[in-house]
């Protein structure tokens, strides 16, 4: 006869089974989060190096210098825009997903994740070979008569890459939640004498904007930190703060500095997705009562 688990096993147990991932996560994500953290506070040096010091410099320097403040607002208005887009077009890709039938479900699905198979570097090349002074697009434009707009390395084209690149990470949370809607729901709202509209801001949104909010903050925060696309697309003047980050620590091997930058970048990030998690959890509940 085997003996029942006693209650502190039965406690241990779910602590037991996520150790090795918060393990994992403790020493790829917190701990270099740390290291960052305590590095931005050092003295710099360009004769010596970092010094085992202690200074607010950074932080102030980033804090009171126009050129920053443009970057920051630079890089923040590249992933609103690119947020917005792909809510725009992926909700809506999402709502047709999971009305399809499986096997074009299927196809479809693997063309929208299509663009994670892909290097993002191999993207970004294949986006500036595109948007060129030589490519497609602007060599048929000239041919239609429209000339030859400067479209590579501009806020533009970054933002036509992102949204490519982001838009599986919009689609499959709406998807996710679309799932959960029953359709019979819809019919028998449509049936009851509600217009489509009504429809769908009564009976859709409500499902779907827990997978929008889920995909927005995922595609804000990754965008933000982009590094490739904007570094590729945007060229040398045209930074952002990933790009500052990088001259920083491997051009002016000003570590201090560039931890500072990226640390001021996390917090600012920080700030954005939770004021927006807290608005639109806010209109959740309001739509539900």
């Amino acid at each position: 006869m085997s003996a029942r688990p006693s209650i502190w096993s039965a406690w241990r147990a779910p602590y037991l089974m996520t150790a090795p991932a918060a393990i994992l996560f403790a020493i790829m994500v917190v701990v270099p989060l740390i290291l960052t953290g305590v590095l931005s506070f050092h003295v710099f040096d360009f004769t010596t190096g970092v010094k085992d010091e202690w200074t607010l410099a950074h932080y102030w320097a980033v804090v009171s210098d126009d050129y920053y403040h443009g970057i920051f607002a630079r890089t923040l208005l590249i992933a609103l825009a690119t947020t917005v887009l792909c809510v725009l077009i992926g909700a809506p890709e999402a709502y047709i997903l999971s009305r399809m039938q499986p096997r074009w479900r299927s196809a479809f699905l693997l063309v929208i994740l299509a663009p994670l198979l892909v290097s993002v570097v191999v993207r970004a090349f294949g986006w500036s070979m595109l948007l060129g002074p030589e490519g497609p697009i602007l060599t048929a434009m000239d041919a239609m008569g429209f000339g030859k707009p400067r479209l590579l390395y501009t806020q533009g084209a970054i933002i036509v890459a992102l949204v490519h690149v982001m838009i599986p990470f919009m689609v499959i949370p709406v998807w996710t939640s679309l799932q959960k809607l029953d359709p019979t729901v819809e019919q028998a709202s449509l049936s009851l004498g509600a217009s489509p509209f009504t429809t769908f801001r009564r009976v859709v949104l409500p499902q779907v904007l827990p997978g929008i909010l889920s995909g927005s903050l995922i595609v804000f925060g990754l965008s933000a930190s982009a590094f490739a696309i904007p570094g590729l697309l945007g060229g040398r003047r045209l930074k952002v703060v990933a790009t500052v980050i990088y001259d920083e620590y491997l051009h002016e091997l000003n570590w201090p500095l560039g931890a500072a930058i990226a640390a001021i970048l996390l917090i600012a990030n920080l700030v954005v997705m939770l004021t927006y998690n807290r608005i639109v959890e806010n209109r959740y509940k309001k739509s539900l009562s």
